[in-house]
């Protein structure tokens, strides 16, 4: 797998494949982190006399509609770089390719969400011919998609002898190839959200790596319920029931549980109750002794890594968001202490935002969700493969 170095760039037209999936209201980008991510890598190549060709989806639209448009983003994108950013309504055709000829060295132009194409996501040869069609040399940028056989992201990228790895692709690989293979002592994995099936790969590989594991939000309650609490109505995987037990018996003693929680009734009250939870109940978030020794496990770890996905609870909710909160300023706090801390996923992103954790107090914020997750279980990377086999 190749960077950016080495190569002639002047006069060349360089189709990057960002992922600039991010959230829109109002016709503006209210989380930029994707974009900015990307901003090395299109510097690089402006700088040196590159057509800059942006690719990117947006959203899962069934249909063209202005709603995931990537028009916002392109006036994003120019905010940043305080330079002109062209876009255009297509991603293939005529159209596109005439603009991209009348581009100056140095330029960049954005194009339309690839999605409004089907054929974009089903891998279609002629799509892929297509895409490949608009450009001399291929970078991929966009970690976050690499796990997905799509054909902007694979099958598109065969079709080019030059295929390079952008710089927030290599460094996604390099911190957590760092969590995958060798992760400094102590290693702490702190994992919240609904699914636990999105994890299972991760931590059956990172388990025995692992120091201690903490466990908060949605899948909490399956591994409380296979240590014989009851969970009321609180979120339940029966289908991974089995695995929870496994895991609980083979590294039980790594494994930190809620000992309280906030639940809630569906008339939305909520109250604080220890261990079991009362039928017609669901918890919503870890409670506060659970959230002190949490915060506890993490700020003291000053001198490990300690790789957080997925929030405590319904931190959306301002009643349900303390335990999240507490969490995000401990990584900050193990940070500052010189701990390696790296955060991965959507929502915990936007925890970490929402907490007043700003970026520069994190390690690494990995831009994937799925990708990242896929990964650190040593699942195969198609977006990946598809660079190294050109080499």
């Amino acid at each position: 797998m190749s960077d950016l170095d080495d190569i002639q760039y002047y006069g060349k037209k360089v189709l990057v494949r960002v992922d600039f999936n991010v959230t829109i209201d109002n016709s503006l980008v209210t989380e930029d982190y994707r974009i900015r991510s990307a901003i090395p890598t299109i510097e690089y190549l402006v700088k040196r006399g590159a057509k800059v060709i942006l690719a990117s989806h947006l959203g899962r639209p069934k249909y063209r509609n202005q709603n995931n448009s990537l028009g916002p983003v392109a006036v994003r994108l120019k905010e940043i770089l305080s330079r002109k950013v062209d876009f255009i309504n297509d991603c293939i055709g005529t159209e596109v390719h005439t603009k991209i000829e009348k581009l100056n060295y140095g330029s960049i132009l954005l194009l339309e969400n690839l999605r409004y194409y089907s054929e974009e996501q089903n891998n279609d040869p002629e799509f892929c011919k297509s895409i490949s069609s608009l450009a001399d040399i291929y970078v991929n940028d966009a970690f976050s998609t690499s796990h997905r056989k799509h054909a902007s992201t694979y099958g598109a990228v065969k079709n080019f002898d030059i295929r390079l790895s952008g710089f927030s692709l290599i460094k996604e690989i390099e911190y957590l190839s760092m969590i995958r293979y060798n992760p400094r002592k102590p290693f702490t994995l702190v994992i919240g959200g609904s699914k636990i099936k999105d994890k299972i790969g991760a931590l059956e590989n990172l388990l025995p790596k692992a120091d201690k594991l903490l466990i908060g939000g949605g899948a909490a309650y399956t591994f409380l319920k296979a240590k014989g609490f009851k969970i009321g109505n609180s979120l339940f995987d029966e289908e991974h029931f089995d695995w929870v037990k496994s895991a609980l018996s083979s590294f039980g003693e790594k494994i930190l549980l809620p000992l309280d929680h906030i639940v809630s009734s569906e008339e939305n009250s909520f109250s604080t109750v220890s261990g079991d939870i009362p039928d017609g109940m669901c918890g919503v978030d870890i409670g506060n002794e659970t959230s002190r020794i949490y915060s506890s496990e993490i700020g003291g770890n000053g001198f490990g890594t300690i790789f957080w996905n997925g929030p405590m609870g319904m931190f959306e909710v301002g009643h349900f968001a303390g335990g999240t909160m507490n969490v995000a300023k401990s990584m900050a706090l193990a940070f500052w202490r010189g701990a390696m801390t790296l955060v991965g996923g959507g929502d915990t992103i936007v925890a970490l935002k929402k907490s007043g954790v700003s970026e520069s107090e994190v390690t690494h914020l990995s831009t994937g969700g799925g990708a990242t997750l896929r990964f650190l279980a040593g699942d195969k990377m198609p977006g990946i493969e598809a660079l190294e086999q050109a080499n």
